[in-house]
């Protein structure tokens, strides 16, 4: 993962282990997935055998991995930190357009 945002200097990581809490946003939307995937296969196939919901919710949960860990760090970042819409304009000018 990069250290800082190329566009706006925004660096990523405040402390050590900052992102330690992500991993429970990342849990939470692995269940959330688990569940869609769960509830949609019994209501389309709803006399299904246990080991295809096991098959489809582990395939989805592979499938999906990088973009929970993404997604993961990105709510947790958005917790702590505001959108400042003028901090690329505020950046380049203190670096004079120099990245």
């Amino acid at each position: 993962m990069e250290e800082k945002c190329s566009e706006c200097g925004h660096k990523y990581e405040i402390e050590t282990g900052f992102f330690y809490g992500a991993m429970y946003v990342s849990y939470a939307l692995t269940v959330a997935i688990s569940v869609a995937v769960f509830v949609s296969t019994y209501l389309i196939y709803s006399e299904t055998v246990y080991w295809v919901y096991i098959l489809l919710i582990l395939g989805a949960l592979i499938g999906l991995a990088p973009v929970t860990f993404r997604a993961g760090r990105l709510i947790w970042m958005n917790f702590f930190h505001g959108y400042k819409p003028d901090a690329i304009a505020n950046f380049k000018a203190k670096t004079d357009g120099k990245v």
